[in-house]
């Protein structure tokens, strides 16, 4: 069994973007785009959908304790993802363009939103506990740890609906 122990931030929309561009300048292919949706469920259980590039895949996550939950990931034929996507999901599906950042001895993955959920950028980290040290790059703003920013509530609640309410 997988188990994901993440801490999500926002991230300074400026020292992000200075950051960005020093980083593509040197590997012009750093972004990849994402389509993901989630097929609704009634246990706290979070079901995932997603086209990375050519490729499906199915995710099926437990309720988060702290910041740990269990996780199972799949690949599956892109045709499946997208026809899954397309009638068992809801909508509108999460678009994004996520950056793969190492940072000291972690990975950061950095999300800007498109779509209903564009002007929202969140940095996410996976670590080894959940005691990890963070050291934050300065491009990171604050932690988040409210369920609005998951992609599971985006689908349903877009950031284009409560961006100037927060």
């Amino acid at each position: 069994m997988g188990k994901e122990i993440e801490r999500k931030y926002l991230v300074k929309k400026v020292e992000w973007r200075s950051h960005k561009e020093h980083l593509q300048s040197q590997s012009p292919d750093l972004g990849k785009k994402y389509s993901q949706g989630y097929i609704p469920t009634s246990n706290g259980t979070t079901v995932r959908l997603r086209i990375i590039g050519e490729k499906g895949y199915i995710t099926i996550k437990s309720g988060t304790i702290g910041h740990t939950r269990s996780e199972f990931e799949y690949s599956i034929p892109r045709e499946d993802a997208e026809e899954m996507l397309n009638t068992l999901c809801l909508q509108p599906l999460i678009e994004k363009i996520r950056y793969k950042i190492s940072a000291g001895s972690l990975v950061w993955e950095v999300d800007e939103f498109l779509g209903e959920n564009e002007g929202l950028i969140i940095a996410e980290v996976e670590l080894a506990n959940e005691n990890q040290q963070v050291d934050l790059p300065n491009w990171i703003e604050r932690e988040v740890n409210d369920k609005k920013y998951f992609n599971s509530y985006l689908v349903e609640h877009p950031y284009s609906e409560w961006k100037d309410k927060s």
